[in-house]
């Protein structure tokens, strides 16, 4: 038990503190542009997708293009890119619009943060294995 707790020490630790830095940036970006009280939540819904296109690239980066140290994945991928998206949000997000009388904006945005995160992913995914392999990885 105490060897398996010294291996993934290290593991919880990135994770820490990728997941403030994240979080950080997060919050960074919704002072810089607050949602107005009723209207779409921009910020939120940029910073969802803006999120899961790096994690697009990061994952096919560090799986199909280069080696990289084992805690480079848990640092990026799960603790900054995690702390900094915010699924959790979107989820109060939606619930102040459609208890505030805004259903037709929260309906959108239901339906249009998912969309958007998911294609996000798939097109940085895309577009990271034609840029990163075509330049010859070391991989």
């Amino acid at each position: 038990m105490a060897q398996g707790w010294r291996f993934q020490a290290p593991v919880v630790a990135v994770v820490a503190l990728g997941g403030a830095a994240g979080a950080t940036a997060r919050y960074a970006a919704a002072l810089w542009c607050p949602a107005r009280s009723g209207a779409f939540p921009w910020t939120t819904f940029w910073v969802n997708v803006a999120g899961c296109a790096a994690m697009g690239v990061l994952m096919v980066a560090v799986t199909e293009v280069w080696d990289v140290h084992r805690l480079v994945r848990p640092f990026l991928g799960t603790g900054v890119l995690g702390g900094f998206t915010t699924f959790s949000t979107y989820a109060v997000d939606l619930r102040g619009l459609l208890a505030d009388g805004h259903p037709g904006t929260g309906l959108a945005y239901l339906a249009a943060t998912p969309l958007a995160a998911l294609a996000a992913v798939w097109l940085a995914s895309w577009a990271a294995r034609r840029t990163l392999k075509r330049r010859g990885s070391p991989r």
